[in-house]
């Protein structure tokens, strides 16, 4: 599959705005076509992810994000720091245990936890065993947004047919509830619509978030005095904002062109594929508006913008303070590379001698 690559912010922003003529139909489709025998696992499973929020337009789409966004208020973010730092402090006094006997990889040992916690605090849907969930998100991840081979192609979506089995169970359940499912419930959408949503809006409300706290780490500790200045409590929001402008979880993003138009003296054809770069393009001196496109821009912007980056930043702070004489080890790290994903897959430290 070809893209047309944007890579100008403000060419992003103008195709964000421009709704009319570049649709999010394509933001959730398989990069590529998905071979018959896995199609099969999905369809045996009644996988169905029909347009709801980030692939959907129009007045539905509107309505359900303002039912999504009731979930993560800016005073529901704020409310939930204390608990970011306090399950923060558990991961770290145990990394400091694991760290007497050997090096420790803080992405497995610290960012992944916290996320899972945090969006099911919020929105009301439990949170599956972790591991599960984990391996649910990369397989995920990498049928929709890699290139896996054919016959890779059935394992993942097994996986997925799996998680999707699981969110059936949790919609049915949340019935009645005030949780995220059962207001959508309540508001007339049905299972298969509340499936789709809640399949990208729990991986996303984890996943993004846990690749983005180990891409903070990482380059936090790459860097010469920044991980002693993080945990003396300075610097961490303009940090996890620069990671975010420079290198965020999130990428890139896709729109499908509607109509024949022109953008940036460029004609694009009806039906043509939109490769928006949301991280990596932005000047030096644009201070603190840069990060902002790593989240989206307008109609699509993420609803769990301002909690990612709150997570990141306190899931820093306290662990920079935690564990102040750590330094990365090991060679370098292997890192998922996706169309629209990125992180180090592990972020290997070991405890300093004094």
């Amino acid at each position: 599959m070809s893209f047309h690559v944007v890579s100008d912010p403000a060419e992003v922003r103008e195709v964000m705005r421009r709704t009319e003529d570049f649709l999010p139909t394509n933001a959730l489709t398989s990069v590529v076509p998905l071979a018959p025998a896995a199609l099969r696992i999905l369809s045996r499973a009644r996988c169905a992810l029909p347009p709801v929020l980030a692939s959907a337009t129009g007045a539905k789409h509107r309505h359900v994000r303002k039912l999504v966004a009731g979930f993560f208020t800016p005073a529901k973010v704020a409310a939930i720091g204390p608990q970011v730092r306090e399950l923060t402090r558990v991961r770290t006094v145990a990394t400091t245990e694991l760290l007497h006997h050997g090096p420790v990889d803080l992405a497995d040992a610290v960012a992944k936890h916290i996320p899972p916690v945090i969006m099911a605090e919020l929105t009301g849907v439990r949170c599956p065993d972790l591991d599960i969930l984990k391996r649910w998100s990369r397989d995920s991840l990498e049928l929709f947004w890699g290139w896996p081979a054919e016959d890779r192609q059935p394992i993942l979506a097994e996986s997925a047919a799996e998680f999707y089995g699981w969110l059936r169970g949790e919609v049915a359940a949340s019935r009645g509830t005030a949780s995220l499912f059962g207001m959508l419930d309540a508001a007339g959408l049905t299972p298969s619509e509340i499936c789709s949503l809640g399949y990208f809006l729990v991986i996303a409300g984890q996943e993004t978030t846990a690749q983005l706290i180990g891409t903070s780490f990482y380059r936090a500790l790459q860097e010469p005095g920044r991980w002693q200045q993080l945990g003396a409590g300075s610097g961490a929001a303009p940090f996890v904002r620069q990671v975010l402008a420079t290198e965020s979880s999130v990428h890139t993003w896709r729109r499908a062109v509607s109509r024949n138009t022109r953008l940036g003296g460029t004609e694009l054809p009806a039906g043509a594929e939109i490769l928006l770069e949301l991280s990596g393009n932005h000047p030096p001196d644009t201070g603190g508006t840069a990060y902002s496109l790593a989240f989206g821009h307008g109609l699509h912007r993420c609803l769990g913008a301002k909690l990612a980056e709150l997570e990141t930043v306190l899931v820093l702070q306290e662990t920079a303070r935690a564990l102040p004489e750590v330094r990365l080890t090991g060679p370098e790290p292997d890192w998922l590379r996706l169309l629209s994903f990125q992180t180090p897959l592990t972020v290997t430290v070991e405890q300093e001698e004094k």
